[in-house]
């Protein structure tokens, strides 16, 4: 740091007086008696302060054997104190014990070298450096935090954060996973974005200064209609309650539309459509023969158009198996499944057949056709067992099974597997059997037209 000129002190205390803040009698350093042979020095040491922004620091500068020379602070060229009177009329600074220079309500702009320097021939310096710590403060680009892109765009995030240090800035999402994975920097980008991706993202600056800040961005992606059904074949029968569930998506919010066959719904006495949320439900009260048939929900919006089916039927639901996979002995099996129907159910077929398998190949045997003849009890839920007789130890087969009421045949059942054990199998299955039947599960049929002629075929 470079000398100040001695005339600089006279420069202050001139100051002090034409300001009126020096009575005439004051203009003059008070004598301190003789000066030392060695001249003042200072006792204390100059420093680096770190200090957070509101709160008060305290400079030192003690001296000793200053004799009639003046004490001044300065920062660059601005005189804060001459001696221990004030040049400054910045309220903030005050001359604490001696020399001491007090800062209270620290701000940015206090930041910087302040100088307490000794007016004698070789004017000393002990200099602080202080540097003003801030908490992070963060907004959104745009201020708004509303941001729109399209399925399929990109879309790219920011927001700008200041502080001292420096803050870091972390990504997250409200309440739901990043879908890039964790993220930091000042900006995220998102491609090829859907309505997955759409919700409320939060940036986080954070310093080690005060507590973190957060701030909210909404995306909102812009997107054709999506339909999702509960259930794309309903079982139903006359008389009874029938409801059909669509689950729609879209933004800007479609339009909802119910449809049997081609012809436009309206609610009736016996017809209500309702909405929650993104569910639309069409309910049937008091089901008629004339209600069953194809019904489609139909959803609109300024950017395309989705249709999805739903069938109402009176024919049986297909068949739910409910019997465990594992024989616990080695010639047969005990089969048990429940079937839904309103009306009665009027025949029944079972068909099974081995499957002649190693660990690279695999080949059906010959169907097993067996009518079964159903137990009504006027329940609409149906619950059969068979037991199939006369298997091959140490196998696995497959079945299938189908229903008619007096609407006709359902759709054929998922194929369903088990096996039987050999004459060293434990009581409970091995691992080699949980993979033997891993490897049998990956052959499936595939259609359920298929099935039928097969069905047909064995008559």
């Amino acid at each position: 740091m470079g000398a100040i000129p001695v005339n600089l002190f006279a420069a202050a205390t001139v100051l002090l007086f034409a300001a009126g803040q020096l009575p005439p009698a004051e203009a003059a350093i008070p004598n301190r008696g003789p000066m030392p042979t060695d001249g003042p020095r200072f006792l204390s040491k100059g420093q680096s302060y770190r200090v957070v922004i509101g709160d008060t620091i305290l400079l030192p500068c003690a001296v000793t054997d200053l004799g009639t020379y003046v004490v001044l602070w300065r920062r660059g060229i601005s005189v804060l104190t001459a001696d221990r009177m004030m040049v400054t009329r910045d309220p903030r600074f005050k001359l604490q014990e001696g020399f001491n220079l007090q800062l209270s309500n620290v701000m940015p702009q206090d930041a910087g070298d302040y100088v307490c320097q000794i007016g004698d021939g070789d004017n000393r310096d002990q200099i602080h450096t202080v540097e003003i710590l801030v908490p992070p403060s963060i907004r959104a680009s745009p201020a708004s935090g509303q941001l729109t892109a399209r399925k399929g765009g990109t879309i790219t995030l920011e927001c700008k954060a200041s502080g001292n240090p420096v803050p870091s800035i972390s990504w997250s999402r409200k309440g739901k996973a990043m879908p890039i994975g964790e993220k930091e920097g000042f900006s995220i980008t998102l491609e090829n974005v859907d309505r997955h991706q759409a919700g409320v993202y939060q940036c986080t600056a954070t310093n080690g200064v005060g507590e973190p800040v957060t701030v909210d961005m909404q995306l909102d992606v812009l997107y054709p209609p999506e339909i999702e059904v509960e259930k794309s074949w309903v079982h139903a029968g006359e008389g009874h309650e029938a409801q059909l569930a669509c689950t729609v998506h879209g933004e800007p919010q479609p339009n909802m539309l119910w449809y049997q066959d081609s012809f436009l719904l309206d609610p009736t006495n016996r017809r209500s459509m309702d909405t929650r949320g993104n569910k639309h439900m069409l309910t049937i009260h008091n089901v008629q023969n004339s209600d069953f048939g194809n019904y489609s929900c139909v959803a609109e919006n300024s950017l395309g158009r989705a249709k999805k089916y739903i069938e109402l039927s009176g024919r049986p639901s297909p068949a739910q198996f409910h019997s465990a996979p594992f024989s616990r002995s080695h010639s047969s099996y005990n089969l048990s499944w429940q079937i839904e129907s309103y009306p009665p159910l009027e025949e029944v077929r079972l068909l099974y057949r081995k499957v002649m398998m190693n660990e690279t190949y695999q080949q059906p045997g010959k169907w097993h056709d067996v009518p079964l003849q159903p137990v009504n009890t006027g329940s609409f839920s149906h619950a059969m067992s068979y037991n199939i007789r006369h298997l091959h130890a140490n196998s696995v087969y497959e079945e299938i099974i189908q229903a008619k009421n007096r609407y006709g045949w359902n759709e054929v059942s998922d194929l369903y597997q088990f096996y039987t054990r050999g004459p060293d199998y434990p009581s409970e299955p091995s691992m080699e059997d949980m993979t033997l039947l891993a490897a049998s599960s990956s052959w499936k049929l595939h259609s359920s037209a298929l099935l039928l002629s097969l069905l047909l075929c064995v008559s």
